[in-house]
């Protein structure tokens, strides 16, 4: 099979839902032990989920926290900047989201904002976006240097499956919410975003805070692979449990307790 310099081989055959729900169930018990190891050592977690429209950050997202706690395992997926936050330090309101001792928090789409979405579509300046860059991995340091595992996923699909899940977003009813006016606009500028990408990678791909690149027109394999790269990043071990074992329940005070139910509005059993 002939590959690329990256490695990147020619498209697989699509996977097998039995085979992909099994894997993702082992690599899901396995974030559950990492879930475990990070509360037990007071870990702090950040992975930074960037990549271009359509690209599957949220399934990919949800795949990671489907099985975990939502106390351990916390989703940021900030809106555009208030009036008020637009005259903070630009990384301000980012950082109240940081994690405490114990958790790992999820970025869906993250400061990185600045050097994507606000450069193509001219939300900043040109000294704005020449900043970023420059300052972004001094910022990136000082997390690193506060003892934060910093992980930075970049999601990338190709341009005809990109205009494949467009299309399904504007002809399905349980979709259409995806598909924002930004989204639209963004669609024509495919190279603007392309070049955004190539500078963000140069000035921000560092051996302190790497960016790891998920080619995810395959949504199933794109899911396993940056879970189970994930997994790799943070060295983990299991931590043991007693057995739980439950008791005998008392029936001290027993009654019909069902019983006490009937005329309150019960929900209709329509299937």
């Amino acid at each position: 099979m002939k590959k690329t310099k990256k490695g990147v081989g020619e498209a697989k055959p699509k996977m097998k839902e039995k085979q992909y729900e099994k894997e993702l169930r082992t690599l899901q018990t396995e974030l559950c032990h990492l879930q475990d190891w990070v509360k037990q050592k007071g870990l702090r977690v950040i992975v930074v989920f960037e990549g271009r429209d359509a690209a599957g950050k949220g399934g990919t997202i949800k795949a990671i926290t489907e099985r975990v706690s939502p106390r351990v395992f916390r989703v940021v997926a900030l809106p555009a900047p208030s009036d008020r936050e637009k005259t903070q330090m630009y990384g301000q309101r980012f950082m109240r989201h940081f994690p405490a001792a114990g958790e790992v928090v999820i970025f869906d789409r993250s400061w990185y904002n600045r050097a994507g979405v606000e450069r193509v579509m001219g939300f900043c300046t040109e000294q704005e976006y020449r900043h970023f860059l420059e300052i972004c991995p001094v910022f990136e340091k000082q997390i690193v240097d506060a003892g934060i595992h910093l992980i930075k996923f970049w999601l990338e699909v190709g341009q005809k499956e990109q205009a494949r899940r467009f299309e399904a977003r504007v002809d399905d009813p349980l979709r259409q919410w995806k598909l924002s006016p930004m989204d639209v606009e963004s669609w024509t500028r495919w190279y603007d975003y392309s070049a955004a990408r190539d500078a963000m990678f140069e000035a921000t791909d560092t051996d302190f805070a790497p960016w790891y690149i998920v080619h995810s027109d395959d949504k199933k394999r794109a899911r396993l692979n940056c879970i189970s790269q994930l997994l790799s990043l943070i060295p983990y071990k299991k931590v043991k449990h007693e057995k739980v074992k439950l008791p005998k329940r008392s029936s001290r005070g027993r009654y019909d307790d069902q019983a006490t139910l009937e005329g309150r509005r019960l929900v209709a059993e329509r299937f």
